[in-house]
């Protein structure tokens, strides 16, 4: 047996709803107007309350969503099962943030149901709307974690090579270089790890200041770092690989004689084959530079022109 519920009783249940969850309780007609809110909408930044048009659901997503949001609305209206969650950012509404600047990006699922007349007719719906801002700040927090190295918080391999993929989908050419502080495990025998770190640090701050904005900036393993330098021809990419190894020397004067001396080397390539050949071929120039001393920047093979 059904129990069909009072206008009075519906509006007690919407109470509770809205009490218990936190969730926003709204109900469209049937093209999607918003006939009815919580007041808790108003935490959107919206207040329809002296509205002389009824707006529509899609009126609160950013503009780019609303579409999306249309589509999925209208499929329900139309009485499609539909009982996914949609996300969409909502719009800023008269929201700002304490120094006046227009609110970050504000994440929300809806979830809707159809209002089924005893004729069939569909008249209208009711949606909860809820915040997933946390789910969507966790999700970036883990997404960061996988691609960013913890202790210099430059991108790790996993991402650089994602990059390198995109280059060599586009048809590649671009040269990368393979930069690492010489002599790094004697310097962790002797000093310790906690020293080590700091230099690897240290290391990592000081190529970021050398970049450019084009360039992009990895750490590869413990002690190896990448750098795709994009627009840059070879002679240039050489030439800015050796300035950057001069001018960490010139920086690296040890302190005290107890103090390490250090230097830094760098092995270049052309992206291009593979993303393992591209490296290899970067970390063989790398090789190379060490083998002659340190300091400096090598080429792996003899066919590269300027």
């Amino acid at each position: 047996m059904k129990i069909g519920l009072s206008d009075v009783e519906g509006r007690v249940l919407h109470g509770l709803i809205e009490e218990a969850s936190g969730d926003i309780v709204i109900r469209l007609d049937r093209r999607g107007f918003i006939n009815h809110a919580s007041a808790n909408i108003a935490e959107l930044g919206f207040d329809f309350s002296g509205a002389l048009l009824l707006p529509h659901i899609t009126d609160l997503a950013e503009q780019d969503y609303a579409a999306v949001l249309s589509e999925h609305v209208g499929a329900v209206l139309e009485g499609a099962d539909r009982t996914d969650w949609i996300e969409f950012p909502v719009a800023s509404g008269d929201l700002q943030s304490e120094n006046g600047a227009p609110q970050a990006r504000r994440w929300y699922a809806l979830s809707l149901r159809p209002m089924i007349e005893t004729d069939g007719s569909i008249d209208g719906a009711l949606c909860l709307m809820r915040s997933v801002q946390r789910l969507r700040l966790l999700e970036g927090e883990l997404y960061n974690r996988a691609v960013t190295d913890p202790l210099t918080g430059l991108a790790n391999r996993p991402a650089f090579c994602a990059s390198l993929r995109r280059q060599l989908a586009g048809g590649g050419g671009q040269i990368i270089a393979v930069f690492a502080v010489d002599g790094m495990r004697a310097l962790l025998l002797r000093y310790g790890q906690r020293t080590a770190d700091e230099i690897v640090w240290g290391f990592a701050k000081f190529l970021e200041t050398m970049a450019l904005p084009e360039h992009e900036i990895a750490q590869l393993d413990g002690e190896r770092f990448g750098a795709l330098l994009s627009g840059m021809s070879l002679s240039s990419a050489r030439e800015w690989s050796e300035d950057v190894v001069r001018t960490f020397a010139a920086l690296a004067v040890p302190a005290t004689t107890r103090s390490p001396q250090l230097t830094a080397s760098a092995g270049l390539a052309r992206v291009e084959c593979t993303v393992d050949w591209t490296l290899r071929e970067a970390e063989l120039g790398l090789v190379l530079a060490r083998a002659g001393g340190g300091g400096q920047v090598a080429l792996a093979g003899h066919r590269w022109t300027g």
